[in-house]
């Protein structure tokens, strides 16, 4: 238990810095002007507490933003085993939130307060408004919250992932919360001296593994990702009565490119996604040919800016939600959710990329996580550090993959079906792969088999069209051979796909009448934009001009349907 008339961090087990983001402690903690007090003001109201009081409490979802006018309030953490971990104290001045607190979602620390305060609230609603009305002060306000959040991140704080540091379930758990930006710490439980405290008078049957405790004090035997972000408030409960301007499906760069203009146009705009921000792109480990970025961004760092960006305009996001089915006509679309909530929305766009292609191999699926992977983050590259590693594919994401799997893997077999690389990976990643020592081509190579040992990846046997078989030894196969669309669930619908299953979009005829937008399927009020779109391009650039055009395609929508129904009810 806290002690509010303790000051110091004495009373408490530990203290630990924001290492790397030590230095950005004036921009992660900034103490607010009185000008910059007074336009919060305009949008909060005060709220006082006295010395002991509890503020906001991991877990549960907070007021919203507290700018403390007087006193001083103490941020912690609380471990399952009773230890408590100061974060940060706040002056006069300060404010207590992060990302969090923007989103509605429960809350990853406690606030205390020390000595009697008095604070000004904001909800997350009055908190976006504030940023978009003053644009200085929101700079500094999200600044502040992404760093906080970054900070909690390599704290390792959130919820506990016990298990085998490289048990396929482990690692799968901890990739999803790291793509969605939420922390979280491993503990292996064969290694670790804290997991035997942690798991005594649990469990020691292996189908309960991996253990995931959470900040609320529960613990998981085993969950899957809908279980776990059920658990921890990362998916949103919605009014049946609420209908949205845009409803999109898909949180890749085109999905997140359309939430972004829309919201930011005044568009009401739910979206929603499966697994996490960034689709495909999100498995980049770096993007250099995106422009803006002379020195290049990883993919999942370019999704969590926009994924921030359309927190900002006040999009509702639920992740991960998948959307089952589409009922309903144009103008009120039923969105049937794999939660057994319905979502309603004026237009629907389709930004669901496409699932990773898997190759024609016997036996293939029970290897996935069990030494095939889809991946190159640094959860992958720890897993194979020092290791050798096979990759297959010729693109520009499997170049990108070699690169940054090649600071950690002792050698990097790529495997590729043409004679070589300059038809399908641009020149300057190319040149770069020539240049890595560790990094061998293999061309006009394919997948035979995989072989087994211990449950896990062992070897592989490759058919070199000149030389034949050959058997390698790895226990760690990347594969990044492109993906084909997911849109099977479109075809209830009655939505035109082409031959590959790509959805179709514009006018496919020219008959009088026809009036469909260029991103507009064959069902009005549906649009199909990025990777699942027939014909586009299969890169990030081109799936954000989709998002940003599909926007003002869908604003024309809108009125003509304004149009169409205030002429109706004239006829009536």
């Amino acid at each position: 238990m806290i002690d509010a008339g303790n000051t110091h961090a004495g009373s408490l087990e530990s203290e630990l810095p924001f290492s790397s983001l030590e230095y950005r402690q004036h921009q992660m903690f900034p103490r607010l002007s009185s000008a910059e007090i007074r336009s919060a003001s305009r949008y909060g109201r005060p709220k006082s507490f006295k010395a002991g009081d509890s503020i906001f409490r991991t877990g549960r979802i907070a007021e919203g933003l507290f700018v403390l006018l007087r006193g001083n309030v103490r941020i912690y953490s609380c471990d399952p085993q009773g230890r408590t971990t100061v974060v940060t104290d706040h002056h006069d001045g300060h404010f207590m939130a992060e990302m969090a607190q923007l989103t509605g979602k429960p809350s990853l620390v406690d606030a205390i307060a020390m000595t009697d305060c008095e604070t000004l609230v904001l909800t997350s609603d009055q908190l976006r408004a504030l940023i978009i009305a003053d644009a200085q002060l929101g700079e500094h306000i999200m600044r502040a919250l992404i760093l906080r959040r970054l900070g909690l991140i390599e704290q390792g704080l959130g919820p506990i992932i016990v298990g085998k540091g490289d048990d396929p379930g482990v690692v799968r758990l901890q990739g999803f919360l790291r793509r969605n930006a939420y922390p979280a710490a491993v503990i292996d439980a064969h290694k670790d001296s804290d997991a035997v405290q942690l798991l005594a008078g649990l469990t020691s049957k292996a189908e309960d593994f991996p253990l995931v405790f959470c900040p609320d004090g529960s613990v998981l035997r085993a969950p899957d990702e809908a279980e776990l972000a059920t658990r921890l408030g990362l998916v949103p409960t919605f009014s049946a009565k609420q209908r949205y301007d845009i409803a999109i499906i898909g949180a890749g760069p085109a999905g997140l490119a359309a939430a972004v203009y829309a919201a930011s146009e005044g568009l009401s705009v739910v979206v929603f996604d499966r697994r996490a921000p960034g689709g495909q792109a999100g498995a980049s480990a770096r993007i250099e040919n995106y422009l803006g970025f002379p020195t290049g961004i990883s993919g999942q760092a370019l999704a969590a800016r926009a994924f921030q960006q359309a927190l900002k305009f006040g999009v509702h996001v639920a992740i991960p939600t998948a959307v089952d089915r589409v009922e309903g006509a144009a103008g009120n679309f039923l969105l049937a959710l794999s939660d057994r909530q319905c979502v309603r929305a004026r237009t629907v766009v389709v930004a669901s990329g496409a699932v990773y292609r898997k190759p024609s191999v016997k036996g293939f699926e029970r290897f996935e996580g069990r030494g095939i992977y889809y991946w190159a983050s640094p959860i992958e590259a720890r897993l194979v550090s020092g290791k050798d590693v096979v990759l297959i594919g010729g693109g520009n994401s499997a170049g990108q993959a070699v690169v940054f799997l090649a600071n950690f893997a002792k050698s990097i077999r790529v495997l590729i079906r043409g004679h070589g690389l300059e038809a399908t990976m641009s020149r300057y990643l190319i040149d770069r792969l020539s240049a890595l020592p560790n990094v061998s081509i293999c061309a006009r190579c394919t997948l035979e088999s995989l072989e087994a040992s211990d449950g896990g990846l062992e070897r592989i046997r490759v058919f070199h069209h000149e030389n034949g078989s050959e058997l390698i030894e790895t226990k760690h196969l990347f594969l990044f051979i492109g993906a084909d669309p997911k849109t099977d669930w479109l075809t209830s619908m009655g939505v035109r796909l082409d031959e590959r299953g790509f959805v179709e979009t514009g006018p496919s005829d020219a008959r009088a009448g026809a009036q469909r937008f260029p991103l507009e399927t064959n069902v009005p009020g549906l649009f199909a934009i990025g990777d699942v779109r027939s014909g586009a391009p299969k890169r990030v650039a081109a799936a954000v001009g989709d998002g940003a055009a599909v926007v003002s395609q869908i604003h024309a929508w809108l009125s003509r349907d304004e149009a169409r129904v205030k002429v109706s009810r004239g006829a009536q």
